[in-house]
């Protein structure tokens, strides 16, 4: 689910916007810790992982762009 959230963000940004998934990260563990419910909890927590994972995956990103597995964005200087 986050795969083509990642693509996207690498594709219109760059890894500048590695600090959005930072704290989108952060937020949702911690708002997990604070929820009651066991199930929507799990969800925040899961959430809150991917988003901390997509960071490295945006790094790992850039790296396939340069291979040319994936487009470059010919709109963003480089």
């Amino acid at each position: 689910m986050f795969h083509p959230i990642v693509i996207k963000s690498e594709y219109y940004f760059g890894t500048r916007c590695w600090w959005v998934f930072c704290l989108a990260g952060v937020g949702f563990v911690v708002g997990s810790l604070f929820i009651e419910n066991q199930i929507v909890s799990t969800i925040f927590g899961v959430v809150g992982c991917s988003c901390l994972w997509s960071i490295l995956e945006l790094f790992e990103q850039k790296k396939r762009v340069e291979r040319g597995w994936f487009p470059k964005n010919p709109n963003r200087k480089y």
